[in-house]
């Protein structure tokens, strides 16, 4: 179970992952064709897979860093947030997206009671959602657009890179889980979840 500390609020904006590689992870969301978006999401759900089954899944390395069960219900969230704002995009115009505080859903949710037995399969559940709305978008869709509440604009194709970016980097974040043997090692990572998606 995880110790308790309290996690920053991550209040950057990441925008700029859609314009250069990211130095921590390594992505290249610009790089990225639009069409390996629904792939590559599910390839990042089974990498969850194997860090959640480490025995140290539910487990912070540091009191102030989520422990890998606590990123894996935020990216949870994330694909299910990101599957609904594709499906307004495709079905408005120019839809507006409602505010997610994703420090706030951390808290109100209890990501530090998730139980790592419970959180592989919803996660994967999401993801297979998510996935196949974007291997759905037809050719001339991939344009359309929608606004964050903070006031960045996006289109599917964008949106779907920058949702991606989120999930790799924090599979990143937890890198450390699988490597360890028994207890935990200080991560290199900064102790705020990165990747606003509100």
């Amino acid at each position: 179970m995880s110790t308790s500390g309290e996690i920053a609020p991550d209040t950057k904006d990441w925008t700029w992952v859609l314009d250069r590689p990211c130095p921590e992870c390594g992505l290249d969301s610009g790089a990225v064709d639009r069409a390996d978006l629904g792939p590559l999401i599910l390839d990042n759900a089974i990498g969850w897979q194997r860090a959640l089954a480490a025995p140290q899944a539910a487990q912070r390395p540091e009191p102030a860093v989520w422990s890998p069960t606590e990123y894996a219900a935020h990216v949870r969230d994330v694909h299910r947030i990101f599957a609904e704002r594709v499906g307004l995009m495709l079905a408005e115009d120019d839809p507006t997206f409602a505010n997610w505080d994703q420090d706030e859903t951390a808290l109100t949710d209890r990501y530090d009671l998730q139980q790592p037995e419970q959180a592989p399969a919803e996660l994967l559940a999401a993801a297979e959602v998510v996935a196949a709305a974007y291997d759905a978008v037809p050719g001339e869709a991939w344009d359309r657009r929608g606004t964050r509440s903070n006031g960045s604009v996006f289109t599917v194709e964008s949106i779907g890179r920058y949702h991606l970016h989120d999930v790799v980097h924090h599979l990143w974040d937890v890198r450390w889980v699988e490597a360890a043997p028994s207890a935990p090692s200080a991560p290199s990572a900064s102790s705020a979840p990165s990747g606003s998606s509100g």
